[in-house]
C-alpha cells in the first residue's frame, strides 16, 4: 500500500487491511497480444494492498482464439517476476500471496465467444488460469443474450457450456448478460453464480446495471455481486468514492454484506478503451451513452472505500467479506 493511502488511516482499518485478503475481481490490462508495456502498472494493485486480481484476457469483440495469445503474454511476464507476483491456480495460492506480500493473478473471459462452437474449450482456458467467464458481452452469442440486444435467453448450447464450467471448476458470471438469460442461467446452475462487475440499476438506470431481482437471485445461489467503479454505471460519469460506496451499500442492504464484493473494472490504458468504444458501436452503442473519457475508480482507492464503509457502521466481518472473503467463499466452493 502506498504512503499516501496510509496517511490518515484509522488503526482499526490498518489492522483489518493487514489481516484481510483483498480481492479485485476484474481489471483490464491492454488486450494487445505480445505487448507488455503496461504490465509494470500491476504494481499499483500490489502497492494498494491487493492480494488477488483477475485480469481480462478477451471479450466478445475478439475472435474465439485471441484469449490464448493474451494468456501466453500475461503468464510469461508474470512467471518471470516471482518476487512480486504469483500465478493463482487454487485458493491456497491466494493465501500464499497474502503471506508473502505478492499479488496473486488469475484471469477471466468476458463472453463465451471464446469457446466458439466447442464447450470442451472451457477446459484448456481453466488449465491456463481462467477462473470465471461471463455469458455474453452486451450482444447475443451462441450461449445466450447480451444486455444490450434482443435477449434470446439461455440456449441449449449455453447449458452445455455451463455444465462444462461446473466440471472444470470455472465460475459462471452474468455481467454484461441479458436479464432473461441471466435469470435462466442462475436457475440452471447448481453452483454459485457471480456478477463479476455490475451495479444496481435501482441507483442508475442503464442496461449494463442489474435489477434487484437479479441481485437477489445471485445471492440466493450463494454468489457475489462485485460492484464496478466505472463512472458511467454509477451516475453521470461519477467515479467518486461516495458513488461506489452508495452502490456497495445498496447491494449489502438488499441481500446482505456476504453477497457483495469489488470488481473495479479499472482500465489501465484509457486510450485503448476510447479506441475500442469508437471501433465497435454495436458492442458500445453511442445512443446508450458510450463515449470517450469514462472515469474510473482506481485500485489505490480501496482503503478509502473501506474506511468510508466503516463510518457507515459496517463491522469488521462484513468488511472482510467485501474486501475478499465473499469471493474466496465462492472460489472454495467452485474452483477445482
Amino acid at each position: 500500500m502506498n504512503v499516501r493511502n496510509r496517511e490518515g488511516m484509522s488503526p482499526r482499518l490498518e489492522k483489518l487491511l493487514a489481516e484481510a485478503v483483498v480481492w479485485d475481481n476484474h481489471a483490464c490490462m491492454p488486450v494487445r497480444a505480445g505487448d507488455v508495456s503496461f504490465l509494470d502498472d500491476l504494481e499499483r494493485h500490489r502497492r494498494s494492498g491487493v492480494s488477488f486480481v483477475s485480469l481480462n484476457v478477451s471479450f466478445d469483440h475478439f475472435p474465439w482464439h485471441f484469449g490464448f495469445k493474451m494468456l501466453a503474454t500475461f503468464r510469461s511476464w508474470i512467471q518471470r517476476r516471482p518476487e512480486r507476483y504469483l500465478l493463482v491456480d487454487r485458493v491456497s495460492d491466494i493465501h500464499r500471496a497474502k503471506r508473502e506480500g505478492k499479488l496473486g493473478v488469475a484471469f477471466d473471459l468476458e463472453g463465451a465467444v471464446a469457446v466458439d462452437d466447442l464447450p470442451e474449450l472451457v477446459e484448456p482456458y481453466a488449465a491456463l488460469g481462467v477462473k470465471w467467464m461471463l455469458i455474453a458481452y452486451n450482444r447475443n452469442n451462441r450461449v445466450g443474450g447480451g444486455c444490450q440486444d434482443d435477449d434470446c435467453g439461455l440456449t441449449d448450447f449455453g447449458r452445455r457450456v455451463i455444465d462444462e464450467m461446473k466440471r472444470v471448476g470455472m465460475v459462471l458470471c452474468c455481467s454484461h448478460t441479458g436479464y432473461r438469460t441471466a435469470r435462466e442461467a442462475i436457475e440452471y446452475s447448481t453452483n454459485p453464480v457471480i456478477f463479476s462487475h455490475s451495479n444496481p440499476r435501482a441507483l442508475w438506470d442503464h442496461e449494463r446495471n442489474i435489477p434487484d431481482d437479479l441481485i437477489e437471485a445471485c445471492a440466493a445461489s450463494g454468489g457475489v455481486v462485485n460492484v464496478n467503479g466505472i463512472g458511467f454505471f454509477m451516475g453521470d460519469n461519477d467515479n467518486s468514492t461516495d458513488a461506489i460506496v452508495r452502490h456497495i451499500d445498496y447491494v449489502a442492504d438488499l441481500v446482505g454484506p456476504e453477497h457483495v464484493g469489488l470488481g473495479l473494472d479499472y482500465v489501465f490504458d484509457a486510450s485503448e478503451l476510447d479506441d475500442l468504444i469508437a471501433a465497435d458501436p454495436e458492442l458500445f452503442p453511442p445512443e446508450k451513452g458510450y463515449r470517450s473519457g469514462l472515469r474510473m475508480v482506481e485500485p489505490e482507492r480501496i482503503p478509502e472505500i473501506a474506511e468510508r464503509l466503516l463510518t457507515l457502521g459496517w463491522d469488521d466481518g462484513a468488511l472482510r467479506g467485501l474486501l475478499g472473503g465473499n469471493n474466496m467463499r465462492v472460489a472454495e466452493q467452485v474452483w477445482r
